[in-house]
């Protein structure tokens, strides 16, 4: 969701440039600050912009200036008023000519350009400067989507390789759990009657259901496949893929919790650190 957009515009005798900037945010936030004067605008640049945009944090930067020769000057009549009072006082003691208009209106401050044109003169112009910067950055991100496309997928590769090699273990996990209880069940009983075989295949079955990982491994395929198919939307998808790397992560961590085995303990590691950059990455997403 990183990206940069810019447009300008004219009109009415103003140039208006909007700049955006995009950075990852998991839901959308708007930082506007309008000039002094077109705050009424406000809520419809807001609307313009959550109608295009679903997530991020969006900056706006926003500058007004008048065209080449469209800058309106305006008279501080108070003071024009105040300073030839004092003036006409002055000459009327030097006896001077009295001071004209002409005078008075050279005088710093008594001229001054406008810098808040009125909402009715800017806000046709801002909207379409706006549209052109939504744009840019739209296409900026689709640019930055192409290569994150790309990352998701291979993380999911990943994920799904790290998964078989561990549901191919578990075979081979529980038979040495299987044998390692037969042994720790000699040791203990030594010389004296051994335990019956009832008993035995009773505990190594409550051991292969408590090594059981079928259901998660199963669940796991099942949001790889679920996480691809969100991939080939149109449409906003960042909330329901941030939801399947959580869930991907909760199944990578049962699964090590179940098995007490080193190879898979490695594997679970690494398969773990492939969501975690599922989860990274899925924030970029709209």
């Amino acid at each position: 969701m990183t990206g940069f957009g810019a447009g300008t515009a004219e009109g009415a005798g103003l140039a208006v440039r909007v700049e955006l900037r995009s950075v990852n945010h998991r839901h959308l936030t708007i930082q506007l600050r309008m000039p002094s004067g077109l705050a009424s605008l406000e809520s419809e640049v807001e609307g313009r912009i959550r109608g295009r945009l679903s997530r991020g944090a969006i900056g706006v930067a926003l500058t007004i200036t008048p065209l080449t020769g469209s800058e309106k000057s305006l008279i501080d009549q108070d003071l024009a008023a105040r300073l030839l009072q004092e003036l006409a006082s002055l000459a009327k003691e030097a006896k001077l000519h009295m001071p004209d208009a002409g005078s008075v209106l050279s005088l710093p401050g008594v001229l001054t350009t406008s810098d808040s044109p009125a909402p009715e003169d800017v806000g046709e112009t801002l909207l379409e400067a706006l549209d052109m910067a939504l744009s840019d950055l739209l296409n900026a991100r689709e640019r930055e989507g192409a290569a994150l496309l790309a990352d998701l997928e291979e993380n999911l590769v990943h994920t799904e390789d790290f998964a078989a090699q561990a549901k191919k273990l578990m075979p081979q996990v529980q038979d040495r759990h299987q044998e390692a209880l037969r042994e720790r069940v000699g040791l203990l009983l030594g010389d004296s009657q051994g335990v019956s075989e009832q008993d035995l295949a009773r505990e190594i079955a409550v051991l292969a259901d408590r090594l059981d990982v079928a259901e998660e491994l199963t669940r796991l395929d099942a949001h790889v496949e679920h996480f691809r198919g969100k991939l080939t939307l149109d449409e906003p998808v960042g909330r329901s893929l941030d939801f399947l790397s959580q869930e991907l992560l909760r199944e990578a961590n049962t699964l090590g919790s179940k098995c007490n085995d080193a190879h898979v303990a490695h594997l679970v590691v690494e398969l773990k650190a492939a969501i975690e950059r599922l989860r990274e990455q899925v924030q970029n997403v709209e």
